[in-house]
């Protein structure tokens, strides 16, 4: 007895360490996901924020000065930064900038959060992959949307085998009016338009959901007749831009290949004369799931009924707050990563696809290799 209250109280100190321990966070990039990342770590108890860097002379101390971030340490050089002693880095740098800054925080013994998209090509993932299993650190990928109510539902949902063998599933989401403007719609920083910025969270929950299935072909589409628009170019969220410089797609759709004989189809707009491109949906040969209406198709006695899946709340601030608090947890314990770069890459691999299919205005094969 004595014993095992000796063994109860080592527990309880441990458990109490770690919860006191100081996770120092520093921050590559310090543009407007920055500011999220920031909100929520001065939410979460023992994370602190000692570095700060930015490539635009004098953002990182006006950041660090806009958040209160006393005593932390400005930067214009990434790669100075990660000299410092501390933890983990989140970079919240432009997508053609995600590369780098992320290898170079691995190597440099860093953990890594890394906001969406996880990479601009297939090759770029796998290196991710590489380096932090190299490294020893931590890589998760910054997809809040997998700390969403529904979403975990409808894994769960999914993963029961209540649907049996899943032979088709359709995702995606758009915008009437939603063009966001600055780096996202020029190639140089941002490399693709509305399938990375957006597209590539519907292909996630997709994946997710479906147990991460292995993309076998592509066949897709691209457009961008609004972005080019004068019209529309007046309406973009960050303001007036240039539409003889946009040069990203506003619009992707394809028809992705799995293994297992399943097929999936992508749809994602920034602006569309609608209102939606449809529910992500999934099929399968014991019933369907509509992520939309969470709501269950199958057969009961011979007969066709519908289960509603009860809704139980959440929002994006909520899924933010989720997503930056279990990445602390995770440094602090030295758990695995919450949403590990390996479960990523088979999502990359499609937007690759798309990008290449779309060129070549026909289907392409995909190859991963082995990781």
């Amino acid at each position: 007895m004595v014993f095992a209250v000796a063994r109860l109280c080592k527990g309880v100190s441990r458990l109490a360490d770690q919860e006191q321990k100081e996770v120092r966070i520093g921050i590559i990039g310090s543009g407007g996901i920055a500011g999220a990342h920031a909100e929520r770590y001065k939410k979460v108890p023992g994370a602190k924020i000692v570095a700060v860097a930015d490539v635009v002379p004098g953002r990182a101390e006006q950041f660090i000065q806009r958040y209160g971030f006393e005593g932390a340490r400005a930067f214009t050089d990434h790669r100075e930064m990660l000299k410092e002693d501390f933890d983990a880095v989140s970079v919240c740098t432009f997508n053609a900038a995600h590369y780098q800054p992320t290898m170079d925080a691995l190597q440099a013994g860093k953990h890594v959060l890394l906001e969406k998209p996880m990479a601009v090509s297939l090759t770029q993932g796998v290196d991710m992959v590489r380096a932090a299993r190299s490294a020893g650190k931590m890589l998760t990928i910054g997809f809040q949307t997998r700390y969403d109510a529904n979403v975990m539902t409808a894994r769960r949902i999914v993963a029961s085998g209540a649907l049996g063998k899943i032979y088709f599933a359709e995702t995606g989401g758009g915008r009437r009016k939603g063009i966001p403007g600055g780096t996202f719609v020029r190639k140089a920083s941002a490399i693709g338009g509305a399938t990375l910025d957006i597209g590539c969270y519907s292909l996630d929950t997709a994946m997710y959901v479906m147990g991460n299935p292995r993309p076998l072909t592509v066949s897709a589409y691209t457009s961008n007749h609004f972005g080019t628009s004068p019209v529309y170019a007046k309406q973009a969220w960050g303001g007036d831009m240039d539409p003889t410089k946009f040069d990203v797609e506003d619009f992707g759709m394809a028809m992705v290949r799995l293994e297992g004989d399943a097929v999936l189809v992508f749809k994602i707009s920034w602006a569309m004369h609608a209102n939606t491109l449809g529910a992500t949906y999934f099929l399968g040969t014991e019933g369907g799931l509509n992520m939309e209406e969470m709501r269950f198709y199958h057969d009961q006695f011979g007969v066709g009924v519908q289960t509603d899946v009860p809704a139980r709340g959440g929002n994006w601030n909520d899924s933010f707050f989720r997503k930056i608090q279990a990445f602390v947890e995770a440094v602090r314990t030295g758990g695995p990563a919450p949403i590990p770069g390996e479960d990523i890459v088979h999502a990359t691999a499609i937007i690759d696809a798309i990008y290449r299919s779309a060129a070549e205005k026909a289907e392409v094969k995909i190859e991963i290799p082995r990781i």
